[in-house]
């Protein structure tokens, strides 16, 4: 869900990658905490650890050489050159920074790391036929600044996708479309915090750190609200009522349970009785492997307070950039000036490429037979994990998703310290108490999107090692 380095997380909807790289660069060498002489990573490792094209970690790289910050001989690592420090107060978390940059550090597409799709199944070939031919004709009116949240093709070709696939009910005029879920979670968030009196925010415990982050960072109050087998319990809340409160319940992140239909309808009434928008992160349900969909908390919303947040980029490829928003008819217009302000936008030329490449069938094809090796990907993740760790990891989940939860039988093993001995190898799990503000539990969070049997059989003889 982050890009490495942890503390070097990229606003690729602000623009200036390299600008953004060079800043954060800059700034902890002036601090000290990258120290002179520390060796940087290749520009190659640098720019795949963050997802961004080469050129772009060459252009930071160079900046800072020219303004002395760097050094390196022809031939020669690039280091962090002598400088004074300044001395102000550290204003990042205690992790090792030098440890966050290190060039073996699991990239994002690390075997195993959770909610990463496999991009090695793209589309290429149809997909670079449809930008082909938008970029050809592209109509003048998609050229301006209209279309600054999203072009009307593309609204009503992800409409008619998630009315049928997730049972969700709107008109184009209600979505919205932008760069990433995060866009969307921060947009709704500031507009409605903006016109509340109230900055209580509820969410799920476990739940999306990221999503945690965002809410703070937008000023709210964070209520975690306890999850169970049957999702969020909002009868458990404790607290002041709250103006927004954050979900994921078609696939709970992490624990990967379904909001049962009486917590949908305690969930929507909660909502209804104290006027809060409910954000509905329907993140990776397009792939299920059960014998049935489960249906959007959107879809069966009477009262119009469920936004509904979806993206494109789970199912092909997170550089696509394309994720949207459904949001209440009451808040369309406020959101719709939130997003302008901000400037936050996807281009044009994708969006309406993305809109033939709906209408035309391929993403509905490209969902089925994804689910079908989604599916086989997640049943060996669980056989193996069954019938080599069943002492000490007990499986949940399974029927969606591109995620896997497996809790420890005994709740005092240190999840944090067990899968960084397995990222240091090429892992990208993730510590389930990492997921939790209140009393934690133990587990690990597999991605099952590259489950390969050469991968599960690594996998095996790599944990094996670890847990003695």
């Amino acid at each position: 869900m982050t890009s490495a380095p942890a503390w070097l997380e990229l606003d690729r909807g602000a623009g200036d990658l390299a600008g953004q790289i060079y800043r954060s660069l800059r700034d902890r060498i002036l601090l000290g905490q990258l120290p002179a002489g520390h060796k940087l990573p290749s520009t190659r490792a640098f720019a795949a650890s963050l997802g961004v094209a080469r050129s772009t970690a060459v252009e930071a790289y160079d900046r800072l050489k020219s303004e002395g910050y760097l050094e390196a001989a022809a031939g020669a690592a690039t280091r962090i050159a002598a400088l004074a420090r300044m001395q102000v107060e550290r204003r990042v978390d205690d992790r090792s920074l030098i440890e966050e940059m290190r060039p073996d550090k699991p990239p994002y597409h690390a075997l195993f790391r959770p909610a990463v799709p496999d991009v090695s199944n793209f589309p290429h070939a149809v997909w670079s036929r449809c930008l082909a031919a938008r970029s050809r004709s592209f109509r003048i009116q998609h050229l301006g600044y209209e279309n600054a949240t999203g072009i009307f093709e593309l609204r009503q070709a992800i409409l008619e996708h998630i009315s049928t696939t997730r049972g969700v009910v709107a008109v184009p005029e209600q979505i919205l479309i932008v760069p990433s879920t995060r866009a969307a979670i921060d947009m709704l968030a500031r507009t409605m915090l903006r016109r509340s009196a109230s900055t209580v925010a509820w969410m799920e415990d476990p739940g999306y750190p990221t999503a945690r982050a965002l809410l703070g960072d937008a000023g709210a109050e964070i209520v975690p609200v306890p999850c169970d087998e049957q999702g969020i319990d909002v009868s458990r809340a404790q607290g002041p009522q709250p103006v927004l409160i954050y979900v994921t319940p078609s696939h709970q992140y992490p624990t990967g349970v379904t909001l049962s239909l009486p917590r949908r309808l305690a969930l929507l009434e909660t909502a209804r009785r104290y006027g809060s928008l409910i954000v509905e992160d329907d993140y990776d349900s397009d792939f299920q492997y059960g014998s049935r969909q489960i249906a959007a908390l959107q879809g069966i919303d009477r009262a119009d307070v469920v936004a509904y947040v979806g993206t494109v980029s789970k199912i092909l490829a997170p550089g696509l950039r394309v994720a949207y928003a459904v949001v209440p008819r009451w808040l369309v217009a406020e959101a719709s000036e939130a997003l302008q302000r901000k400037g936050v936008a996807v281009s044009s030329h994708i969006q309406a490429a993305l809109a033939d490449f709906i209408n035309e069938g391929r993403l509905r094809a490209y969902v089925r037979r994804m689910n079908l090796q989604y599916a086989d990907r997640m049943a060996r993740t669980i056989e193996m994990l069954n019938a080599h760790f069943s002492d000490h990891l007990a499986v949940s989940g399974g029927d969606g998703g591109l995620q896997l939860a497996a809790w420890f039988r005994d709740g005092a093993t240190d999840d944090r310290a067990i899968v960084t001995r397995m990222n240091s190898s090429g892992y990208g799990l993730m510590p389930i108490s990492d997921f939790f503000v209140g009393k934690s539990a133990s587990g690990v969070l597999f991605g099952i999107s590259q489950a390969e049997p050469a991968a599960v059989q690594k996998l095996a003889t790599d944990l094996k090692t670890v847990l003695g």
